[in-house]
C-alpha cells in the first residue's frame, strides 16, 4: 500500500483516482502530477514500483500544498477575515453563508436545524 502525504492510498484503484484521496488533490491536479512524473494514469496503485511512488511523493511535497499545510492555510485565511472584520469574516463568525446566498429560506447547512417559533399556539 502506497503512503503519500500521510495518507494510505487505496489498493486496487487507478492512480489518478487514488491520488484524490489526498486532501487538496482533485482529478485535474492528480493528472497534472502524473504527467510531470511520467507515470501512466491508467495503471493501478498496486502496479507502481517504489521508485514511481517516491517520484509522485516528491512531486507532491515540492510543488503542491496538501493535507495539514493546506488545512492550516485555509483556517488561517478564515481567521484573518474574521479578525479584520470584513463582511466575509462576519458571515463566518455568525455561521451564515459568506458568498451572497439567500438566507430567508434555505441555508440550513450553515444555520443548522430550524428553531420553531415559541408561543404560537391558541
Amino acid at each position: 500500500m502506497a503512503r503519500i502525504a500521510g495518507v494510505d492510498l487505496p489498493r486496487g484503484k487507478r492512480v489518478d483516482i487514488a491520488l484524490t484521496y489526498i486532501y487538496g488533490v482533485g482529478r485535474a491536479t492528480a493528472l497534472e502530477i502524473l504527467d510531470t512524473t511520467g507515470v501512466d494514469w491508467t495503471r493501478n496503485i498496486d502496479d507502481l514500483s517504489a521508485d514511481e511512488v517516491n517520484e509522485i511523493r516528491k512531486e507532491i511535497e515540492q510543488n503542491h500544498k496538501v493535507e495539514g499545510d493546506l488545512r492550516r492555510e485555509i483556517s488561517s485565511n478564515i481567521k484573518r477575515l474574521m479578525d479584520i472584520g470584513c463582511h466575509r469574516g462576519l458571515r463566518h463568525r455568525r455561521g451564515l453563508p459568506a458568498r451572497g446566498q439567500r438566507t430567508k429560506t434555505n441555508a440550513r447547512t450553515r444555520k443548522g436545524p430550524r428553531r420553531g417559533v415559541a408561543g404560537k399556539r391558541k
